[in-house]
């Protein structure tokens, strides 16, 4: 048996298969990779549109004059579809060898071979490959595989990706109305998570008409759907309620407050899954804090007034829910109201007061102290960078301060104070000054966490019941990290069926600091039920509470490992069970 396509080429006219011989690479075919094991050899590579034939032409040898003449090599062996096929004679001459492990579903085309098929199994220890698919005819440039690995298992070292694309919980977010007014479409929303790469949504949610009453339910029911409507898009919110946008802060009084926190729980409980946090607010013009009527006014507060405060910044603790995080506007409110000592490592995440208060600076690079941000920037600027290693920053610019709204401060003070997301629509001019000064792409990239596969170690065998050694090694190019619980897994998906089975990791990818690389190692326990066949290492970090939806876990930045219609993330490497 031959190569279907190709036979029929080469009988049809020679000039086609002297095209064959010098295709020009494309970029429909993009992320190539060769793995190994001890025993298998796995090949992927991605490509568009719909061609009948995908292929790879392997080299053993590295000779160019013996084989198959192909881009620049001598193949010894041709994968076509799910067959393994060996040259042999002279010129387009190939024998079958065996059926393979192959896929092809969602663009992306796989094979896992046996080293001993291909007459591999140490030396040499690497082979030039040749990826190609067909119709119409595209063909990559050579690719050198070097063989790592032996008997206990395989290493595997992972390009990075500098594309710039959506993950949760971080990046550019849009305000574009006040949300208890306007209707958020769930259209837009979906647009701008897979046109702009945006993830969140700002709502500030006026209560203007109820500073003398209950929250009517009109109001509490425009709250819900638009919480509903920002899940439905695969989207999280940032939340804020407020009762004015004037300087007179004519807000509510502490009682007031209080009775529609009282009312407001049971929404924010049902929407804490797509909230990604929430700010404090509350409190005068446009919550922050500063222009009121009852709360301590024009930065005039008293101790019955930060007593207050507290009052409301504690409730709102107690009806957010527990895993999520609240912002207040300057950090000296939280070192005024709790403590003075930033979050220690100890005690991140641990559901405390202390642990659950982040920080927004909506004034961002507007003047020295970002127009009132700062007190005393040589003790709040320290404290600030330590406090948001472990809680939610984030924030807005306000206006053109230059150069300290140009992109030198911005970038360094985005990473100096853990930036995890920030309003792409306002203010413009300060973000056109980024754009022209060329750190807007970067800033968009690396808001909140950018985790990255460095490398990786896992075994080439194992059994049911058995252990499950693994080691993988990621960097945060990011500025900060999650700030709500993250899931981790390996997911080992069945190469035949797609069955997956996930194991529990227990590193917590919260603690993957900003600009640094953690290890984590674990040795799992093979379930004792797992059918025995040849299985793909994933790694999943989805979110806990919507652990179905693709859309909300982690991507990784790295070439050929996004897995977008599960989430999951390829470990590019196989492991036989049986």
């Amino acid at each position: 048996m031959r190569p279907f396509r190709l036979l029929t080429t080469l009988a049809t006219t020679g000039a086609l298969l002297a095209t064959l011989l010098v295709s020009p690479a494309s970029a429909t075919i993009s992320g190539a990779t060769a793995t190994n094991t001890a025993t298998t050899v796995t090949y992927r590579f991605t490509y568009t549109g719909t061609p009948q034939f995908l292929r790879v032409y392997v080299d053993t040898d590295r000779n160019p004059s013996t084989g198959f003449a192909q881009g620049g090599t001598g193949a010894d062996y041709l994968l076509e579809n799910g067959s393994l096929y060996q040259h042999t004679g002279t010129g387009w001459s190939w024998t079958l060898v065996r059926s393979v492990t192959f896929s092809n579903t969602g663009g992306v085309a796989q094979w896992t071979v046996d080293r001993a098929d291909l007459s591999e199994t140490a030396t040499p220890n690497d082979a030039d490959l040749i990826f190609q698919a067909e119709a119409p005819l595209e063909t990559s440039a050579k690719y050198t595989q070097t063989y790592t690995g032996g008997s206990s298992g395989g290493d595997v070292t992972y390009t990075p990706s500098t594309e710039n694309f959506a993950n949760p919980e971080r990046g550019f977010y849009h305000h574009t109305g006040d949300c208890d007014k306007a209707d958020f479409s769930q259209s837009t929303l979906e647009s701008y998570r897979t046109s702009q790469g945006i993830s969140l949504v700002m709502c500030v949610f006026y209560l203007a008409e109820y500073k003398n009453g209950p929250i009517a339910q009109p109001a509490l029911d425009q709250l819900q759907q638009q919480l509903a409507t920002v899940r439905a898009a695969g989207l999280k919110m940032v939340l804020r309620l407020a009762y004015t946008t004037s300087t007179t802060g004519d807000d509510a009084t502490k009682d007031r407050v209080l009775a529609h926190l009282d009312q407001l729980a049971p929404y924010l409980q049902a929407g804490k899954d797509v909230i990604a946090v929430v700010q404090t607010g509350l409190i005068g013009a446009w919550g922050e804090w500063y222009y009121t009527q009852n709360f301590g006014n024009a930065g005039v507060v008293s101790a019955t007034d930060w007593a207050n405060r507290k009052a409301v910044t504690d409730k709102l603790l107690s009806v957010v829910p527990s895993t999520r995080m609240i912002q207040l506007r300057t950090p000296k409110f939280k070192r005024t109201m709790y403590s003075t000592t930033p979050v220690q490592p100890g005690d991140a995440y641990n559901g405390s007061s202390l642990s659950r208060i982040g920080h927004h600076n909506d004034c961002f690079l507007a003047s020295a102290d970002d127009f009132g941000t700062y007190e005393n920037p040589s003790v709040e600027y320290p404290y600030l960078h330590a406090e948001t290693t472990y809680v939610a920053m984030g924030g807005e610019t306000c206006g053109v301060n230059a150069p300290r709204s140009q992109c030198p401060t911005a970038t360094a003070e985005l990473a100096q104070f853990h930036w995890s997301f920030i309003n792409t629509d306002y203010e413009p001019n300060v973000l056109n000054s980024w754009n022209s000064g060329g750190c807007l792409a970067t800033v968009s990239k690396n808001l909140g966490y950018r985790f990255r596969l460095e490398s990786g170690t896992y075994p080439a065998t194992a059994s049911p019941g058995g252990s499950l050694p693994i080691s993988f090694t990621v960097h945060n190019d990011g500025y900060a990290t999650p700030f709500n619980p993250r899931n981790l897994e390996l997911v080992l998906r069945n190469t035949s069926t797609g069955t997956t089975y996930k194991l529990p990791i227990t590193s917590d990818a919260r603690r993957w600091t900003a600009g640094t690389s953690t290890t984590v190692s674990q040795t799992l326990t093979v379930p004792s039920s797992l059918p025995a066949g040849s299985y793909a290492l994933l790694l999943n970090l989805p979110d806990p509470l919507l652990s179905t939806r693709p859309e909300y876990s982690i991507r990784l930045a790295n070439q050929s490992t996004w897995d977008a219609a599960t989430g999951m993330n390829s470990l590019l490497h196989t492991v036989s069970i049986s």
